[in-house]
C-alpha cells in the first residue's frame, strides 16, 4: 500500500470561533438565594473548506435560570480544522460527527467553566457526552422522517 492510499486524520487547528457570555440581571441576580436550573444544548456542524480540509464547530449553549429570570447564558463555538484524506466516503459523516466533536468537547467544557467562573458563579462542569449515541439518534430520526415522507407521498399518489 503506498503512502497516498493510507487514511489521514489530523488536527490542523483548534480555536474558539464564537463566544458569548451574558449576565442580563446583574447585579441583582447575585442576591438570589434560590438554586438555578441549568440547561445545556449541543450542536455540531461540519463543512469542507478545501481539498480534504474540514472545519467542525461544536456549539455549546449553557443557560441558567431562576424561574423565568436568566442568571447567565454562555455560548461557545469551539471549532477545529481537520485534515481528512483517503477515508472512504461512508466513514466521513461519522468521523466528522463523532470523532471531531469528541476532540473539541474538552476545549468547550473548559471555556464554559472558565467563563461562568469569571462571571462570578460556581463553575459549570459539563458531563461527558456520547456523540456516537447522538449521531445514531439523529440518523434514526432522519430515517423515520424519510419513511413518513415516503408514506405521505404514496398516500397522495
Amino acid at each position: 500500500m503506498s503512502e497516498q492510499e493510507n487514511p489521514v486524520f489530523a488536527i490542523e487547528k483548534i480555536y474558539i470561533k464564537d463566544f458569548s457570555l451574558e449576565v442580563p440581571n446583574a447585579p441583582q441576580i447575585f442576591l438570589e438565594r434560590e438554586s438555578p436550573k441549568v440547561s445545556i444544548q449541543l450542536q455540531s456542524n461540519a463543512q469542507g473548506i478545501g481539498d480534504g480540509i474540514f472545519e467542525v464547530t461544536l456549539t455549546t449553549t449553557v443557560t441558567s435560570k431562576i424561574e423565568e429570570k436568566t442568571v447567565f447564558l454562555v455560548e461557545v463555538g469551539q471549532a477545529g480544522i481537520f485534515r481528512v484524506q483517503n477515508v472512504p466516503s461512508e466513514n466521513m459523516d461519522p468521523l466528522l460527527s463523532i470523532a471531531c466533536p469528541n476532540i473539541l468537547f474538552p476545549y468547550a467544557r473548559e471555556a464554559v467553566s472558565d467563563a461562568v467562573t469569571r462571571a462570578g458563579f460556581a463553575p459549570v462542569m459539563l458531563q461527558p457526552v456520547n456523540f456516537e449515541a447522538l449521531y445514531m439518534s439523529r440518523l434514526q430520526q432522519q430515517q423515520q422522517a424519510e419513511a413518513a415522507g415516503a408514506a405521505a407521498g404514496e398516500a397522495t399518489a
